[in-house]
């Protein structure tokens, strides 16, 4: 990489960053209990809205996990979300109903947090939709695996966003508040994805999946990107820079091998296709604060009154993460 791209991409991180210390003015504390984390806490950061009923499963999983402190942006739920976080003793809560879309869809808010708190902790950077499925996730709680990667010095793991979704219409079996979305939502594409990588960042992109055969058949290219980078030991010179595909430093976008090798990785299970979905996306397209004015509510409109079945005689009921090791989806790299 020249000097001149060198140069690009730090003056690009800067202007990150400094975005992101200006839009922590967007935020109001209303339950600020940073003052408990502790020294090697592992940290979740989310920005949300109108989650509510998605929330007692979500601390519950990632609380078993070995997440430590929760911190959280609420963007103007209505729906008893806030009420909710503020309850939770072990987080952290803004709130603000200034614009997701000029808060480059949310990632300003979470940058500033991470630079003012979660410098040196390992930071886990998921929504509410969204469970994190590692190798030995079973029988290792998360801090064995940050403690292996920092013992490697690795700073950043990737997951594939794996889309879940029911045998069925979408809205055929309602969510419990509660409820495990896996129980509804059992099925997933073990295959049709592309990757390609971005010369300039050096990430791999990935789409594919139910969305991109079932919402953008017609343009696979404008599917949803799966490539994720959640799971960061974060320093304050770092930056996320489109929602966590991407990151600057470039070095943290490394996450696969391109020796021949495999590095550790995991899975995002995607819990997005259950019976709340379509409220969801059709809330959000009349909000139009998503990227590219909500292109992608838009495709999901077309297709919610026909109430569609993502299900074909090609997918899988999820099993456990051996499962999707042997599908290639994940990897467990060196860590035995």
């Amino acid at each position: 990489m020249g000097l001149k791209r060198t140069i690009d991409l730090r003056v690009r991180r800067e202007w990150h960053r400094l975005r992101a210390w200006r839009r922590l003015a967007d935020l109001k504390g209303v339950a600020n209990r940073t003052g408990r984390i502790q020294r090697g806490d592992i940290l979740l950061f989310c920005t949300l809205r109108n989650e509510r009923i998605r929330l007692p499963y979500f601390f519950d999983y990632y609380r078993r996990m070995g997440v430590n402190h929760f911190l959280f942006v609420d963007n103007g739920s209505d729906d008893g979300t806030r009420d909710y976080l503020v309850r939770q003793e072990d987080a952290s809560v803004w709130t603000t109903t200034a614009s997701y879309r000029r808060a480059h869809f949310g990632v300003d808010w979470l940058n500033g947090l991470q630079g003012r708190f979660g410098h040196n902790h390992w930071c886990l950077t998921v929504d509410a939709d969204e469970f994190l499925v590692y190798p030995f996730c079973d029988t290792r709680p998360l801090r064995a695996l940050t403690d292996w990667l920092q013992s490697c010095s690795i700073r950043s793991m990737s997951a594939m966003m794996l889309d879940m979704y029911p045998k069925g219409s979408i809205g055929a079996k309602p969510y419990h508040e509660g409820q495990n979305p896996f129980e509804i939502a059992e099925w997933f594409d073990p295959g049709n994805y592309q990757i390609s990588r971005n010369g300039q960042y050096g990430n791999v992109w990935i789409q594919g999946g139910p969305r991109g055969r079932a919402f953008f058949g017609d343009a696979p290219y404008s599917a949803p990107a799966l490539n994720k980078i959640p799971l960061v030991r974060w320093n304050r010179r770092y930056a996320y820079i489109s929602s966590t595909h991407m990151m600057l430093p470039r070095g943290l976008n490394s996450t696969y091998d391109r020796w021949g090798g495999e590095q550790v990785s995991g899975c995002l299970m995607h819990a997005k296709f259950i019976d709340t979905f379509g409220a969801k996306a059709q809330e959000e397209m009349r909000r139009g604060e998503h990227y590219a004015q909500s292109r992608e509510y838009a495709a999901y409109r077309e297709r919610i009154e026909a109430e569609p079945d993502l299900w074909t005689r090609w997918s899988e009921r999820y099993v456990n993460w051996r499962q999707l090791e042997i599908l290639g989806l994940i990897s467990k790299g060196n860590w035995a």
